[in-house]
């Protein structure tokens, strides 16, 4: 089973830029949160699989933290329909690495910025990166996807 285009637009709406969801429910649909607040980005060095949390497989460089971006059109843009997807708006950055060396290969959205937070999205990431002392993790506008299909 599969959700319409529709319902997949709307569905991505209400998680990644807090609007409502008209006509589901009650008279006023499903309702935004008072307060936006954020989602929380993170770099992972393998999948941290459907059954995961942020903190499964997440990196762990000195000087890395997950990264807020704001619930709304400013953090995030859709686009499209089968798949219907959204991506970053602004740049995403990360700290720059201390010291060690890893490889980062998955992203996640999450709801947490520290600890075992609910991944409500994870994919790979376009490339993966070798992050070594120095390395400063930074993905551009529209390069961290999140789609429904």
């Amino acid at each position: 089973m599969s959700l319409s285009n529709a319902a997949e637009s709307d569905l991505l709406l209400l998680l990644f830029q807090n609007a409502a969801w008209a006509n589901v429910g009650t008279s006023g649909g499903l309702q935004p949160s008072s307060s936006a607040g954020s989602l929380y980005v993170a770099l992972h060095t393998a999948s941290p699989g459907q059954a995961g949390n942020q903190s499964t497989n997440e990196a762990g460089y000195p000087g890395y933290s997950r990264q807020a971006v704001a619930r709304s059109s400013a953090g995030w843009t859709k686009s499209g329909s089968n798949p219907t997807q959204v991506a970053n708006a602004a740049a995403v950055t990360f700290g720059a690495a201390a010291s060690g060396s890893e490889t980062e290969t998955y992203f996640s959205v999450g709801t947490s910025s520290t600890g075992a937070g609910e991944i409500i999205f994870y994919a790979p990431l376009a490339q993966a990166l070798l992050v070594t002392a120095g390395i400063v993790p930074n993905y551009p506008i529209s390069s961290l996807i999140c789609k429904v299909q």
